[in-house]
């Protein structure tokens, strides 16, 4: 076997590894081992190229950016635990209930503000599907839009900023976090867009599928409703704007004061106020949202540590140039590239991760990308786009799982009058997952989307380089000064030249003295 035909044997054996559901990190770490000592035994490279893997996990734990997942975990479970999202949901459904769809507004506004503080699909799903689920089943909702719009609205964390996915696409694209947040803005205010439009369109077309609420139904109204919306949104929005805009995450922003990890750190200083402001700060909410940061994080570190095994030796064989190849060479160029890689990670999706999409197929993808002119911003991004259907396209959307467990459990304990049907959970889905597309493709084809946020590059012209020598003002003085007393008169113009060598002066003096 040749080398240049091995690497095609190890991306065969990863999707092989991957399929059989055997924890991903071990199963790429051991790929990558035992590909290792073939490639040694084969003469591709020397026994020495492994010794530069304890370096480079190393590398990995010493990573300051990757710091940034634990403190951005830690504040988000802080909050998805104090209670915020049963308050805004409570409240923000008074507000909006009696208009058409109004429950279908308020979960979509929630669940974006939500995103944008927790940063967890499985929180979000469960908190929102807990309070707003009961109250749609009891206004005659239809299911498979409630169930829809639940687990749509709980995936948009995945995209909005502060997310863990957009910290990782930046560490391994080689950009900025805060250029990464940046140009998450426009397709997040996007998504809602097309999520409240289809609920508007739905309830012009259907409206008995998305009734409004009586008013007579509200517990609350006036200005105490609206002190306690902006109870909700006024501290949440705060915390958004400090941890966002002290690293430079927010639009038309130029600079930042604080790094990826030091933001974090401040934003678990804000969710604990936030906590105990609603007077929900215990011991036992600590280490809940403690346990939950420690499982993450040790469930990302080996994911990376596994994907760095695995992309060392697969390089090592000349994978990524494969790949390169492979890839460079589709027709249409950009658009091409960019469509088939997305189609590629729509599909892969259905089986992976997001954290293990990043670290096992992004190495492979960005120096493609890069090579063929693509902004690195734009491209991870719009990947951040794409796999946030994975939570929501069957048969292993997690966003589904969550909402059909916690549907169980409000029929056993009695708040919803029928079990929901696992067919309406999955039908209803389908809208949602084809607008998320949707977004894909507006991404691929409209960049400004992506980049209309971010610094806008500034290209010099070289030909218009022009180089200007300061003038010494003082030289410049001294040479306008007038002769004084004492100094040489300059020689007139027909005097000869004076010599620079003085004893060619001499020799000269002395021949016209004998003549």
């Amino acid at each position: 076997m040749q080398m240049e035909n091995f690497a095609p044997f190890m991306f065969a054996g990863l999707v092989v590894i991957m399929l059989i559901g055997f924890p991903v990190a071990f199963s790429l770490a051991a790929l990558g081992m035992a590909s290792g000592f073939f490639a040694i035994e084969m003469g591709w490279f020397p026994p020495v190229f492994m010794q530069n893997l304890p370096i480079n996990i190393f590398g990995i734990l010493s990573n300051e950016l990757l710091l940034a997942i634990p403190f951005f975990t830690f504040m988000g479970a802080i909050l998805e635990k104090c209670g915020l999202a049963e308050d805004m949901l409570d409240s923000m459904g008074q507000l909006f209930g009696t208009v058409r769809g109004g429950l279908g507004y308020s979960v979509i506004i929630v669940g974006f503000i939500l995103g944008a503080i927790t940063g967890t699909v499985a929180g979000q799903v469960i908190a929102m599907a807990l309070i707003s689920l009961p109250v749609m089943m009891r206004y005659g909702y239809n299911m498979r839009y409630a169930t829809g719009v639940l687990a749509a609205s709980g995936t948009i964390t995945q995209l909005v900023p502060p997310s863990l996915v957009l910290i990782v696409m930046a560490d391994q694209l080689g950009r900025s976090v805060g250029d990464m947040y940046k140009g998450a803005w426009g397709p997040s205010i996007l998504q809602i867009a097309i999520f409240a439009g289809y609920t508007f369109v739905l309830g012009v077309f259907r409206p008995h599928y998305i009734p409004g609420i009586p008013k007579e139904a509200r517990t609350m109204s006036g200005l105490a409703l609206w002190i306690k919306c902006l109870r909700g949104i006024i501290p949440s929005a705060f915390l958004i704007f400090a941890v966002l805009g002290s690293m430079g995450g927010l639009p038309w922003m130029d600079s930042a004061i604080a790094t990826p990890t030091e933001a974090g750190a401040m934003g678990v200083v804000g969710a604990l106020v936030l906590a105990a402001i609603h007077r929900r700060l215990t011991w036992d909410l600590l280490w809940s949202a403690m346990v939950g940061t420690m499982r993450l994080t040790a469930m990302v570190v080996f994911i990376l540590i596994g994907a760095r095994v695995f992309s060392m030796v697969f390089q090592g064989v000349d994978g990524a140039l494969w790949v390169e190849h492979m890839l460079s060479g589709l027709p249409g160029g950009q658009i091409g590239f960019l469509i088939a890689v997305n189609v590629f990670i729509f599909f892969l999706a259905f089986f992976l991760d997001f954290f293990e999409i990043a670290f096992i197929i992004l190495p492979m993808l960005g120096p493609v990308a890069h090579k063929l002119g693509i902004d690195l911003v734009w491209f991870g991004v719009l990947l951040c786009v794409n796999m946030q259907t994975s939570f929501m396209h069957p048969p292993f959307g997690f966003a589904l799982f969550y909402l059909r467990g916690i549907a169980d459990t409000l029929f056993k304990e009695k708040r919803i009058p029928a079990p929901v049907k696992s067919s309406d959970i999955y039908l209803g889905a389908i809208p949602w997952v084809l607008m998320q597309l949707v977004l894909v493709a507006i991404v691929i084809f409209v960049p400004q989307t992506v980049t209309v946020f971010l610094d806008k590059e500034q290209v010099i012209d070289v030909d218009k380089v022009q180089v200007e020598v300061p003038v010494d003002e003082d030289a410049k003085d001294q040479d306008a000064a007038p002769e004084m007393p004492g100094e040489a008169a300059p020689a007139s113009p027909d005097a000869p030249p004076a010599a620079d060598d003085p004893a060619k002066a001499l020799e000269d003096a002395l021949q016209e003295k004998k003549h």
